[in-house]
């Protein structure tokens, strides 16, 4: 039996398998090109308004994010409040460990009524230097008293009306050093700095608080609040688009995803300052370098199925071409 030839025979029927092998997988990887309607209805400008501006917003409270820090460092030992509760102005948020503080109060208040009675019992020696050099000099005979004794005398009493005077000083001291002890212990309790709703709340009875200015780096605000009757949003404006928008005119409002609900919201103000976008839309297309005009306009009260946070989409009456 003739033996088979590897490089005439073998070889090119390998080489015919793997082109069959090839062809087969490359036909199995390829991708669906056969055309389907998109999982989600794009955004288009609402029908009836004429030519629009769109624009990318999101929503925020009427008083914008109010951060809330803790102004000393310390372990929460009580929290007030809860997320979605309603606080008024002044209304306590939370508190920090107050027992150093508070014992610095006691200790101040029990040296202001020391240095009280202290500024007491000047006032009554004062006033018995008064009494007795009144005596010396209620005598009709100047040779019945010597002058030693009336100089002596004169001196006590402007020694004991010196005393008066550094008591009282002192009591002042103590009473500023009283104050400014109550006003660090006040500082351990947080308190609402208007009325608003708690958005957010990133702090635990038992947590480290860390004093200073919330939001920058990784150190997140311990609350957020905000004015949330009405919901504002907040639209950018491309800065190639502001010579189009009517400024001042309603803008139609829709929720990311459900381009079929819009909403008609009021404007309340233009910001003045032109920023760089930061509201993100995560298309291909979008440009980071951008920088924006900021529409502020509120959403009417039965608008409630907006949360704050979310992405809309803007539709702003476009001017009048001239």
């Amino acid at each position: 039996m003739a033996r088979l030839n590897f490089s005439r025979q073998i070889l090119p029927i390998l080489a015919v398998i793997a082109i069959i092998v090839a062809a087969v997988l490359v036909l199995r990887t390829q991708p669906n090109r056969a055309i389907a309607q998109p999982a989600r209805t794009p955004p288009n400008a609402p029908a009836g308004i004429g030519a629009t501006v769109a624009g990318a917003g999101v929503v925020e409270p009427a008083s914008e994010l109010i951060e809330i820090g803790a102004q000393v460092p310390g372990v929460v030992d009580r929290v007030f409040v809860a997320a979605g509760d309603s606080v008024p102005a002044n209304a306590p948020l939370f508190s920090v460990d107050s027992r150093e503080a508070r014992a610095a109060v006691d200790e101040a208040g029990a040296r202001l009524q020391r240095l009280r009675q202290n500024a007491a019992a000047a006032s009554t020696t004062l006033s018995v230097a008064r009494r007795q050099f009144a005596l010396y000099a209620e005598a009709g005979d100047p040779r019945a008293v010597s002058r030693q004794e009336v100089i002596a005398r004169q001196g006590s009493v402007e020694d004991a009306a010196a005393q008066v005077a550094v008591a009282r000083a002192q009591v002042r001291e103590a009473e500023a050093q009283l104050e400014s002890a109550r006003v660090a212990l006040a500082r351990h309790l947080v308190r609402a700095p208007r009325a608003a709703t708690v958005l957010q709340l990133r702090t635990r009875e038992g947590e480290y608080a860390p004093a200073g200015q919330q939001g920058n780096g990784n150190q997140e605000p311990l609350m957020t609040m905000g004015v949330t009757d009405p919901l504002h949003v907040r639209i950018d404006v491309d800065e190639n688009e502001i010579w189009r928008v009517a400024i001042g005119q309603p803008a139609i409002v829709s929720p990311k995803g459900a381009a079929g609900q819009r909403i008609r919201a009021r404007f309340v103000r233009a910001e003045p300052l032109i920023v760089p976008k930061r509201s993100l839309t995560n298309a291909s297309t979008e440009r980071v370098d951008i920088r924006v005009l900021q529409l502020i306009y509120a959403l009417p009260a039965s608008s409630n199925r907006f949360f704050i946070g979310q992405q809309v989409d803007g539709f702003i009456p476009a001017r009048a071409a001239r």
